[in-house]
This record gives C-alpha cells, structure tokens and sequence, in this order.
C-alpha cells in the first residue's frame, strides 16, 4: 500500500476511535460522534484513491469521491446509500443555527456505517 494511502487509513481509524469516545461521554458528544463518522468515511475513501494513486478533489463530499472510486471499482456503488446518510454530519450539528444534536441512535448508527466503510476500503486495499 502507498504511504499516502495508509496514512489516509490510519486517520480513518483515529476518526472511528474518536466517534466511539464520543459515545462513551455525555449525550454532549453525540454531535461529535456524527461527525468524525463522517470524517471516518471522508478519509477511507480518500485512502482508496490514493492506492491507487488517483487525485482527488479536496472535498467533504462523500458521494463525489464514492462515485469516483466506483469508477475504479465498481462495487463502491453499494456504499451510495451510506454516504448519503453521513454526508450532512460534516456540518449539521456543528454550527449555531443548525440542528441541535442528533440521538443516540443516529449517532450509533453513522459510526456504524462509517466502520462498514472503513472495512470496506481496508478489503480493498
């Protein structure tokens, strides 16, 4: 694996990791969790591109870069309807004005899928 991609990948984890922790604290957190979910699947899937040395946009848009690793791999389509979930959780929590906090149910469920799409990449890779 390139050094680029796996230090993409080692990042995806540290995001993991920091979601679950923010599962672990007060329902505070939770807006937290969301987000580094989403940062999760942002790097994993920056980490496919970079393995195979594919430029990449700099970009939050989690549908743009899984539909540009399904242009390398096909099967990156099934990760859509994930990507779509974790996509608004870059910034919907996060700023005044916006929704309070999501529950913990969203926020279990986005580290899920954002775990699915670590593993994923990390199969692939």
């Amino acid at each position: 694996m390139p050094p680029e991609a796996s230090e993409w990948l080692m990042k995806a984890e540290k995001d993991l990791a920091a979601g679950r922790w923010g599962l672990t604290g007060s329902d505070d957190l939770l807006e937290d969790a969301v987000f580094h979910a989403q940062q999760a699947a942002e790097k994993a899937l920056k980490a496919f591109l970079a393995s195979r040395e594919q430029p990449f946009a700099k970009t939050h848009e989690l549908l743009y870069l899984a539909r540009q690793c399904e242009q390398l791999d096909a099967e990156f389509a099934a990760l859509e309807p994930a990507v779509c979930i974790l996509n608004p959780y870059l910034s919907q929590f996060r700023y005044p004005g916006g929704d309070a906090t999501p529950d913990r149910r969203q926020a279990e469920e986005a580290l899920e899928l954002a775990a699915g799409i670590v593993a994923f990449v990390r199969a692939r890779l």
